[in-house]
């Protein structure tokens, strides 16, 4: 399966999904001059990321789950939301989500929406990830460390990731803004054949 954006916001059977192989991907250009030194170019400003699902089909009713999803988006027409196994948090694996996992902005005391995003690495080679489909009800922000409450003063878009802060919550001028969240990657099937057999059960 590859990533894409514009899909039926259905998530993908989580225990197939929790079997599956793949993770991010990344396309470079990579030229040699006549030197022997290498020019190296980023295709892609984000990762793109790729899963194999075969794995994680266990049984007969998974077999028959997997073809009731793909039959219902139509094979690789409508993309849809599926879960990482490897890569699902604000925070690390084995951590629980807190308010203050990811720093997603400043105040300046009229800005009232900010995008969510979860950084890897520090420093100037830190790579900052737009995460564009939080789970509904998962996604805690935080001001200043101090956690705020969702629907009486910030709302969440789990459609694009959006955290809007209300009337009255909206952060001051130089405050810190966090937040913490799980989140799903928008997928959508990588061919139109689904070739499936018995041989393994």
């Amino acid at each position: 399966m590859a990533e894409l954006s514009g899909f039926h916001d259905v998530l993908f059977p989580l225990k197939i999904s929790f079997g599956a192989t793949g993770g991010p991907r990344r396309r470079n250009e990579i030229v040699t001059l006549t030197s022997g030194r290498e020019q190296r170019n980023a295709r892609f400003a984000h990762s793109r990321r790729a899963y194999d699902v075969g794995t994680g089909l266990r049984s007969l009713e998974d077999l028959h789950e997997l073809t009731e999803f793909y039959e219902a988006r139509r094979g690789s027409l409508h993309a849809f939301r599926f879960r990482d196994p490897f890569d699902m948090k604000s925070c690390r694996p084995s951590d629980t989500v807190s308010a203050e996992d990811q720093t997603i902005g400043t105040g300046d005391g009229s800005t009232a929406s900010f995008a969510l995003a979860k950084t890897y690495g520090v420093g100037a080679d830190a790579y900052r990830r737009p995460i564009g489909k939080p789970v509904a009800g998962s996604v805690r922000v935080a001001v200043d460390s101090v956690e705020l409450a969702e629907g009486s003063q910030f709302t969440v878009d789990a459609a694009s990731g959006t955290v809007t802060f209300l009337a009255g919550s909206v952060p001051g001028s130089g405050a810190v803004i966090t937040a913490g969240f799980l989140f799903d990657v928008p997928v959508r099937f990588d061919g139109e054949e689904l070739s499936i057999s018995l041989a393994a059960f």
